[in-house]
């Protein structure tokens, strides 16, 4: 090109990993340069010999449009006149020993449909958004004091055509899921959905946690426009959109970013530092200030350029310590002695407060399993500066607790109790996710004790407790009407479960508890706030029964929980209250509508000046095997 289109400036910023909104400039963009429409491409490559752009406009010829490289960071680039939207195309890299590499764009917006490895070239830079209202009230909110129920989702098992000659996978394209997606999520009152598998990736199994195209939704559903389709369609409904972004770890495929240049662009060089052993994966240099400012650029794209509301970063663990699952040997301590990974840590500070700093309301999530302190503490105070963690601590207790036959629950009664001594440490969500229901861990309906009957008592009881319990709630698909084989991504749900009248109840009954959590601030404004939760007896462990109280900010409209994980009844139950007012029963999992009792109940219980539960005030309710109760006062 006559003039560089990556300028002074834009190495300058590169080079010092702040430049924001890099994929505006590196990549494929359709352009008119010179009073001629075309293409132009721009990529980083430091230690190549030489660059040259190949694809269906120039017969996939090596030599036909070589590019050039501009100052000295790496990056090179050309203009393409016979280049249009949607022709494939690959940079071919020439490295420094001469070896040719034939690679796919790593900021490419758009990727040839799996097994092809092309990417493709897109036009994003004008997608029309009708989603003013929904932006304008998120950057309105502190998304931590609102409602916040996710609904997990794997777009291509969660519902499936009919396989055909022209829809071999049986794939929702983009459009069609949002609108069946919408309406599924409206008629069971989540706030939010999390969409698992969008960059672009090329192996199914690995569920797009192994990413090639960090910049591109992938080829398998639609176009990127059909994608902003998807988003727009769920924000107009009032919707949040959620993404897994994987900054952990990338494959090894050739096309991919994998030794970009015939050397180690993209991970560490050494291969102690550079490679998970157990996943066969490469790990980021995240001290290279390009490969900061490629994923930042990336987590931005998705934020700002398609609206997304929020990221929820996979694995942050394996990228904050060093020896994460390696042995002795394998791995190098950092220049204090320890296993931390100092610059990842100093990597998602940097993500974290340009991220949440640019674009108020929207939210970033952790999936960090161990006790690393302050994950969502601010940067002021050496903190990582996360709006949420999930919470795998609970998840863990609260599923070995739900496993167990109900004899021996008064044995482990603690497992569900612990967890608020740390509740308050970090902002949380309670998550049950596709991690538990596959591998041979059993669907979570599976999981429970007793025959089928019994099962559905316990995971009504269960999913109580976890709606009642501070935290945002997240549910994986499936889950919420009882899925009884473990999830695969090869098939769609087993929505033939629902002409079974206790698949049809158990939704019901996951529908009126997301309902109650969206109505209810109780539910969920204090979750930061000590004063938001209050233990009526934690000691029941005899019994195996929990109650607790979920207070607002407002000091009305309270919650009481009762939880029985028995089968046996409690006739004589009287539970302790703070207030001597009406207590009216908002929520009875043994109504008739979700399988329960015939009885009707009465709705207004009146306390007595009767001490229970070192409480002045109590009443009594027959509490049924399995039962929950909810009231409000």
């Amino acid at each position: 090109m006559e003039k560089m289109y990556f300028g002074e400036l834009d190495q300058y910023l590169f080079g010092q990993g702040t430049h924001y909104e890099i994929y505006k400039k590196l990549g494929a963009h359709p352009m008119v340069f010179d009073g001629r429409k075309g293409v132009y491409f721009a990529v980083w490559a430091p230690k190549a010999r030489a660059v040259s752009v190949i694809g269906e406009f120039n017969g996939w010829a090596e030599e036909a449009n070589p590019m050039e490289k501009v100052g000295d960071i790496g990056v090179f680039e050309c203009f393409i006149p016979e280049a249009k939207v949607g022709d494939l195309y690959k940079f071919y890299v020439t490295a420094k020993n001469g070896k040719g590499l034939y690679k796919a764009d790593p900021f490419a917006n758009w990727a040839e449909k799996r097994p092809g490895t092309a990417s493709r070239i897109a036009d994003v830079s004008n997608l029309k958004w009708g989603d003013s209202a929904w932006m304008k009230k998120r950057a309105e909110i502190e998304p931590r004091d609102e409602a916040m129920s996710i609904y997990e989702v794997h777009p291509g098992s969660w519902m499936k055509h009919p396989v055909t000659d022209e829809n071999e996978d049986g794939f929702y394209d983009y459009k069609q899921f949002a609108h069946a997606l919408t309406d599924y999520v409206k008629q069971m009152g989540y706030t939010h959905v999390e969409l698992m598998g969008i960059a672009e990736y090329p192996f199914d199994g690995s569920w797009g946690y192994q990413v090639t195209g960090y910049y591109a939704p992938t080829s398998r559903y639609g176009s990127p426009a059909e994608f902003q389709y998807l988003v727009n369609y769920l924000h107009k409904n009032k919707i949040g959109v959620i993404l897994d972004w994987v900054p952990a770890h990338f494959p090894r495929d050739a096309h991919g970013l994998a030794d970009f240049d015939g050397t180690a662009v993209y991970e560490y060089a050494d291969p102690r530092k550079g490679e998970h052993p157990d996943w066969g994966t490469k790990i980021f240099d995240y001290g290279k200030n390009e490969v900061k400012n490629f994923l930042i650029g990336s987590a931005l794209f998705w934020i700002e350029h398609f609206h997304i509301d929020g990221l929820r970063v996979d694995a942050v663990a394996s990228m904050l310590y060093l020896d994460y699952g390696k042995d002795y040997g394998q791995w190098v301590p950092n220049k204090y002695g320890g296993n931390e990974n100092l610059e990842a840590i100093e990597f998602f500070k940097h993500l974290n407060t340009v991220i949440l700093g640019r674009n108020k309301g929207s939210v970033m999530i952790a999936e960090e399993s161990t006790a690393w302190p302050k994950v969502t503490g601010p940067v002021e105070e050496d903190g990582l500066n996360f709006s949420l963690k999930w919470n795998m601590g609970w998840m863990h207790d609260f599923l070995e607790y739900m496993k167990l036959d109900p004899y021996f629950r008064k044995y482990n009664h603690t497992r569900m109790t612990f967890s608020m001594t740390y509740a308050y440490s970090e902002n949380y969500v309670l998550v049950l996710s596709h991690d538990e229901v596959v591998h041979l861990k059993c669907s979570m309906i599976n999981k429970m004790p007793g025959l089928m009957e019994s099962k559905f008592e316990n995971l009504k009881v269960g999913y109580s407790f976890m709606f009642g319990h501070p935290g945002k709630k997240l549910l994986f698909m499936g889950q919420e009407f009882g899925q009884l084989r473990e999830w695969s991504e090869e098939r769609e749900l087993d929505w033939y479960l629902l002409r079974e009248d206790k698949h049809k109840k158990l939704q019901a009954f996951v529908t009126e508890l997301l309902n109650l959590y969206k109505k209810y601030p109780a539910m969920y404004a204090m979750d930061r706030n000590p004063e938001g939760f209050e233990w009526i007896n934690a000691d029941d462990g005899d019994r195996s029964i929990f109650s607790f109280v979920r207070h607002s900010p407002t000091g009305r409209n309270n919650l009481l929980f009762v939880c029985n994980f028995t089968p046996i009844e409690r006739r004589d139950y009287r539970v302790g209250v703070p207030k001597k007012k009406k207590y009216r029963l908002i929520l009875n999992s043994a109504d008739p509508k979700f399988g329960g009792e015939t009885v009707i109940r009465k709705v207004e219980y009146t306390a007595q000046a009767k001490p229970c539960d070192r409480r002045p005030y109590s009443f009594e309710y027959k509490l049924p095997p399995y039962g929950v109760a909810v009231f409000l006062f």
